[in-house]
């Protein structure tokens, strides 16, 4: 039932994924922090899987940087958006394949595959049942090569709750908030699709298998997430945010940020 409603979700969604990443330097916080961590532990060159591709973004940046990638995505027009970024970006020879699925099932591929596995902008999180996620993760870590790297984000639930905060306080003794603060999960009908916001902690446990070496937790906007404003000031002065990128990656590891920021 959730997969249709993320996948009916979505498809109205693409260009805004799309540019959701760079509108602005707030929003690239995600993807440069993302791809900080990429570089720095992924293989020099490989197969990768990018479970979760959306329309692409992850797809382009890892491209360019001469990956060779196999997409998956829930959502067809999704991959078929992904294709044409590609191609528009002449780099359609290093994507093997588009692939339609789930998470849960990544029977397409043989063990050990992949030189490294990313599942990135919270593919994970829309799956809310918690059994449904051990599965998809132990199908990220089946196909990925032994010693090869997995990465994945997931969408914060101390986060969403200073968004409500901040934002939503009507939301406030509702439903829909007591829900996510008991359980992470909200079931896609009032707004936002269906989706789980993981505590920091349970991201860890469900990835805490004797197969798999954890390395870090790593908060995406670091110190700035939910000070848009302020970030993008920020960014207008160069020297200045070339010194706040320095604070923000000696300090986005730590585990109060990674608890309660994106």
């Amino acid at each position: 039932m959730s997969s249709s409603i993320v996948r009916q979700y979505y498809s109205t969604q693409i260009r805004q994924e799309w540019h959701r990443l760079i509108q602005d330097a707030y929003h690239r916080l995600e993807l440069d922090t993302t791809l900080f961590f990429l570089e720095k532990h992924l293989p020099k060159n490989g197969l990768l899987l990018d479970a979760g591709c959306g329309p692409g973004r992850y797809t382009l940046e890892l491209a360019r940087r001469g990956y060779w990638i196999s997409d998956l995505d829930l959502t067809p027009a999704f991959l078929e958006f992904a294709r044409r970024q590609m191609k528009k970006n002449g780099l359609s020879a290093n994507v093997r394949e588009y692939c339609e699925g789930t998470l849960t099932d990544l029977s397409h591929w043989k063990d050990d595959t992949f030189d490294g596995v990313v599942c990135l902008g919270g593919p994970l999180s829309h799956l809310i049942d918690r059994k449904a996620r051990a599965k998809a993760i132990r199908e990220l870590i089946r196909v990925a090569k032994p010693g090869a790297p997995i990465f994945a984000s997931v969408m914060s639930r101390l986060s969403v709750l200073v968004v409500e905060l901040m934002l939503f306080q009507h939301e406030i003794g509702m439903k829909t908030h007591q829900s996510i603060r008991k359980t992470g999960n909200i079931d896609g009908t009032t707004g936002f699709t269906a989706c789980h916001f993981y505590l920091p902690e349970e991201l860890k446990a469900e990835f805490d298998l004797k197969s798999v070496e954890f390395i870090s937790l790593t908060g995406l906007e670091g110190l700035g997430s939910h000070h848009r404003r302020k970030i993008n000031e920020l960014a207008r002065h160069e020297q200045r945010w070339k010194d706040w990128l320095v604070t923000h990656y000696e300090t986005c590891n730590h585990p109060p940020i990674c608890g309660g920021f994106e």
